[in-house]
């Protein structure tokens, strides 16, 4: 995805012990003395194939071809997987002040279950490549595998597993679009509100009147080799108790050298959004390393080299394992 904006915060580290990767990784858990939980493998391969079909139709910009050709993919596969699939089409306008077509898409399983869990990532790529290391290419769009692409090849998996066995609560996976159309970085503009415009367009105005669900939960540049996933600023303050909960059984599952119990810097991407407006206490699981030269982010954010290259099967397992293992045991 794009990633939206930084809000320079100080952070205080929290310094932890991460020797827990010695923990077995099992599909069935007991929840409590009488009844056992039994949670889907996540398919490595499965997600890393969604994540590539999206790549290979170019760019997800709105306004190209390769954009509505991908819209098309997703809502055929959501189709495939989900009881009913919701097309979001919106007008927002971009820093530029173009009025530009965007188009979120949302699937519903067991639309009847009043108990729900949001699952969200975004599905267009930034058209900028304004951190690349070649300036002349600081306005070519990019591939997005890693920022965009990476969140919904996970979600796509869990969707397919969601329609294999049902989980006990209620899910909606919104795909939000017109994520990454925020400046680029050499007009020296800055504005929070140009960024997640799909996803500040549901929050006031979801597909269904009155939405709620119990929590969220955003996955953002999920798929880079060796994540590290610290307890986003925003995540913390609108939503700790879904922080904790997330981290709690990432940790069980032996991931806590990857999902770190330290504090991580605020970010201003799609989840701020839904809690502000549509009050949904939500997470954003988002890679964040501070030693990082490129804004805490991935080495490749926001240049042509966001491509398949660098998509690891095995972080894509991590964060698939990690999210299904919270919603089986709702």
């Amino acid at each position: 995805m794009k990633i939206l904006s930084i809000v320079l915060i100080p952070v205080f580290i929290v310094l932890s012990c991460q020797n827990n990767q010695n923990k077995k990784n099992t599909n069935t858990q007991k929840a409590d003395d009488t009844k056992t939980v039994h949670v889907p493998e996540f398919n490595a391969d499965s997600a890393y194939y969604y994540v590539s079909e999206q790549v290979a139709f170019g760019p997800r910009v709105p306004g190209m071809e390769s954009h509505e050709q991908c819209a098309n993919w997703l809502v055929s596969k959501l189709k495939q997987y989900s009881d009913t699939v919701y097309i979001q089409k919106f007008k927002a306008r971009t820093y530029d002040n173009v009025t530009r077509n965007g188009k979120n898409i949302i699937a519903s399983f067991q639309p009847d279950n009043k108990k729900r869990v949001l699952l969200m990532a975004h599905w267009d790529s930034r058209p900028f490549a304004d951190h690349d290391a070649d300036e002349s290419k600081h306005r070519d769009p990019i591939d997005g595998a890693n920022d965009g692409a990476s969140g919904v090849g996970v979600l796509l998996e869990a969707a397919r597993q969601f329609s294999i066995r049902s989980p006990e609560v209620g899910i909606d996976i919104i795909l939000f679009d017109l994520e990454d159309w925020g400046p680029p970085t050499d007009l020296n503009l800055y504005n929070d509100d140009d960024w997640g415009l799909g996803s500040q367009y549901w929050s006031k105005n979801p597909h269904i009147y009155g939405y709620q669900a119990s929590y969220g939960i955003l996955l953002d540049m999920v798929g880079a080799t060796d994540p590290k996933f610290r307890k986003e600023y925003f995540s913390r303050q609108y939503a700790e108790f879904v922080l904790d909960m997330v981290w709690e059984r990432a940790y069980d599952l032996g991931y806590g050298n990857y999902f770190l119990n330290e504090e991580g810097t605020a970010i201003n991407d799609d989840h701020v959004y839904v809690n502000k407006y549509a009050n949904i206490p939500s997470i954003d699981i988002i890679h964040l390393d501070p030693s990082s030269r490129n804004r805490s982010f991935f080495e490749h954010w926001h240049t042509l080299n966001d491509n398949m290259e660098h998509i690891d099967k095995k972080s894509l397992k991590i964060v698939g394992n990690v999210v299904l293992d919270v919603i089986y045991h709702e």
